[in-house]
């Protein structure tokens, strides 16, 4: 399994165009083939910062994805940001529940 997630810092005046953009993209990037999950954020503190958070299967995956034309209008509306996209990605061999993380925290504090 492979996160990638995608900061971008756009000028406030440009802020509705890139979400608009954004937003309509993820229905098709959601049902594209080793899509397991894609979500848009706005930061709480930063109304310039946006984030973009894509999970997918496979590396395969990914760069067919990457290859898309969905992508392909993403990396075109980069032009409206204030500085260069920061992509982080990690790469996962299992997905951990919530429950795995907290129940050694929780019987501890029984």
């Amino acid at each position: 399994m492979i996160l990638l997630i995608m900061q971008m810092k756009v000028p406030a005046e440009k802020s509705m165009e890139l979400s608009q953009t954004i937003t309509a993209l993820l229905g098709p990037i959601r049902t594209a083939e080793g899509c397991l999950r894609c979500d848009f954020f706005h930061s709480m503190e930063d109304e310039q910062l946006l984030c973009l958070l894509e999970e997918w299967d496979s590396r395969k995956n990914l760069e067919k994805h990457m290859k898309s034309k969905f992508f392909q209008v993403l990396r075109g509306a980069m032009h409206l940001l204030e500085k260069p996209c920061e992509i982080i990605s990690f790469r996962s061999l299992h997905r951990t529940g919530i429950e795995e993380i907290c129940h050694p925290v929780m019987n501890e504090l029984k």
